[in-house]
């Protein structure tokens, strides 16, 4: 493990439970019967552990990393590889759902190229690719050891810089033609799940193009058969670069203390590579919703992530994850706005 991760890891710490049981008592004397805002309480006491504090988390941005995958000449997906520099341009132009989600919900954005096999040099995004896409992980392993490491600097990097910059929640986006297949092969991984139970339709395949799909992952499994141990080789034999950024994404917030809201399936793939590397990094995740994909129902499972909301999702990009944040904002400003019964002349 290099010295860049390594600090990473050291810098991560389990949530306050000195804040959480503060919080925990401060719910039991506001101006509304026990419990009665359901998971929302269960939510900001959560958040309350994340910071140390009972402050919103303000303010909020959206990092949409991208990067294509070889295992896409194995036909997985209909679209053209191409399509994933083309929504880069979508992104940086304002044209993309997660744009329009963002700028109605306050959220701002930054777009990634941590490996994008098509150039786009010219898009105003952050360039950081490592490599223009992985190797088929159907044939041989997606990454070597040293481009993993690299992408997962990536993430920790920018969360490090986005929280220097003022940011207290982030967010996570993604954009992959032919992600989801490497989705389910980490998620398959660090479960014990089949590729049945894990492998979706993606971008919207028909069933004989699923179990085609199935049959890839299932196959890669097979061939690399990497222990749930080992979130490195995981992701060398897997990839993809950007799970490997979004899992160095993922530490960052950790390492940080502010809280990380994952989209879907892509996020929950690579929330499961870093738990992997440091369990109490839960600890600051909040599934924003439930991906209509049947893989990330499995990996919230094994993160123990209740998602804010369930909406049949699959688009990726951020959107569930930004859609959720005015969720968490109203779970906080309720902790620490409302009166308390004190405050309220009300008496037992």
């Amino acid at each position: 493990m290099d010295g860049a991760l390594e600090e990473y890891l050291e810098r991560i710490a389990p949530a306050d439970s000195g804040a959480m049981r503060a919080a925990e008592e401060r719910h039991a004397q506001l101006t509304k019967p026990a419990g009665s805002l359901g998971v929302l309480e269960e939510l900001s006491i959560r958040v309350a552990g994340m910071t140390g504090t009972q402050a919103v988390p303000a303010p909020a941005v959206v990092s949409v990393f991208a990067a294509d995958h070889g295992v896409h000449a194995q036909n997985v997906s209909p679209w053209p590889q191409e399509v994933t520099a083309a929504m880069l341009a979508n992104f940086a132009a304002g044209g993309a759902a997660v744009n329009a989600f963002a700028k109605n919900n306050g959220v701002d954005i930054r777009v990634v190229d941590v490996g994008v096999a098509t150039p786009v040099d010219q898009l105003d995004i952050v360039h950081a690719k490592v490599r223009a896409g992985t190797r088929d992980l159907s044939q041989t392993g997606a990454l070597t050891e040293d481009e993993a490491r690299a992408a997962i600097a990536v993430g920790f990097d920018l969360a490090d810089r986005l929280v220097q910059d003022g940011y207290r929640c982030l967010l996570t986006g993604d954009m992959g033609i032919a992600n989801t297949t490497a989705s389910a092969a980490l998620i398959a991984t660090f479960t014990g799940a089949t590729a049945d139970a894990v492998t979706g339709r993606g971008t919207g395949i028909d069933d004989a193009a699923l179990a085609h799909k199935t049959g890839v992952v299932r196959g890669a499994l097979a061939l690399h058969a990497v222990p749930p141990t080992e979130p490195l080789k995981a992701l060398q034999a897997y990839g993809g670069l950007e799970h490997a950024a979004l899992a160095g994404y993922i530490l960052g917030a950790a390492a940080n203390r502010v809280p990380v809201i994952l989209d879907g399936v892509i996020a929950g793939a690579a929330a499961l590579v870093a738990q992997a590397f440091h369990s109490a990094v839960i600890d600051y995740c909040v599934a924003g919703h439930r991906s209509a994909e049947p893989g990330h129902a499995v990996a919230l499972k094994q993160l123990g992530l209740q998602p804010l909301v369930d909406l049949d999702l699959r688009l990726g990009e951020g959107t569930g994850a930004v859609l959720a944040y005015p969720i968490l904002t109203c779970a906080v400003r309720a902790l620490a706005e409302m009166a308390t019964f004190e405050d309220a002349g009300i008496t037992s």
